[in-house]
């Protein structure tokens, strides 16, 4: 049984248990299960982000943190722009945005929690090199939370792990017995390697071409965001995981796919006048 048959059938059994609700990204009109409320990830990213902040060192480069959040506050603007002139519900209006800059040279990284809260790594400033490649960085990662793809995947998660519940009933028990055996968490690795990458890759993708747009409708250089994974790719020296093996596309993939969808986010997401 492939993963998408496996993933329906697993869906429809578990429609007695859980109450799904069936939704459509923003743009992509991709359909995407929500079982966990919006509102309760964005309470439980809140309090983890303020954990972050105590824990983590801030970087004393205020030029920087403030041109970060000056990237933020125009793709903020513009997305809530775009969604009132196209008469579609924000799906930033409760978001409680937040930018830090965090001190760690070592680690090339962004990241947006649900809910608008935002952290770059002084590390990615080396790949960035610029405003534009900045905000290609961070609409990226914005797009994650207005796609809710951590309302998603946490879904997903319940989703696998009810559904492997229910394949061990039915079975008579055949995963714990293999889990027993061989010590393995077969929920564990069907989850990472079989169900759940395929998603978080599907997952990235979206994120890309929505993140182009998002820059692009504020106003910045779209053109540099390929410019950005060329130059993650040389820092990363071929030392990439497999595509297949990985939650992320290949780098080739990615910018393969970036130069595809270029002129079509140029010329039909062009920079919104903010009212």
């Amino acid at each position: 049984m492939n993963r998408r048959k496996f993933l329906s059938y697993i869906g429809c059994g578990c429609c007695g248990i859980v109450l799904p609700s069936c939704t459509t990204t923003p743009i992509t009109d991709r359909k995407q299960l929500k079982l966990i409320p919006e509102s309760k990830l964005n309470a439980q990213a809140a309090q983890i982000y303020e954990k972050i902040k105590e824990k983590e060192k801030m970087s004393d480069d205020k030029k920087k943190l403030n041109e970060i959040k000056e990237i933020g506050k125009r793709i903020e603007d513009s997305i809530s722009e775009y969604f009132t002139k196209e008469n579609i519900d924000d799906p930033t209006i409760n978001f409680d945005w937040e930018y830090i800059l965090i001190d760690k040279k070592k680690v090339r990284n962004a990241w947006c929690m649900p809910g608008g809260k935002i952290a770059v790594y002084t590390g990615i400033l080396d790949v960035t090199k610029n405003t534009n490649g900045l905000a290609a960085v961070m609409g990226h990662e914005i797009a994650h939370a207005v796609a809710k793809h951590s309302v998603e995947r946490a879904s997903r998660g319940v989703l696998v792990n009810t559904g492997t519940q229910l394949f061990d009933i039915f079975s008579g028990g055949k995963l714990s017995q293999v889990n027993r055996v061989t010590g393995m968490n077969t929920v564990g690795l069907l989850s990472q390697i079989g169900l759940m990458n395929p998603f978080n890759r599907k997952q990235e993708s979206e994120a890309d071409y929505l993140g182009m747009i998002f820059s692009s409708l504020s106003g910045y250089d779209i053109r540099e965001t390929v410019k950005v994974w060329e130059r993650m790719k040389k820092l990363k020296k071929g030392k990439a995981p497999p595509e297949f093996m990985s939650t992320h596309p290949s780098s080739d993939n990615r910018i393969k796919q970036l130069n595809e969808k270029m002129n079509e986010v140029i010329l039909d997401y062009p920079p919104i006048k903010i009212s």
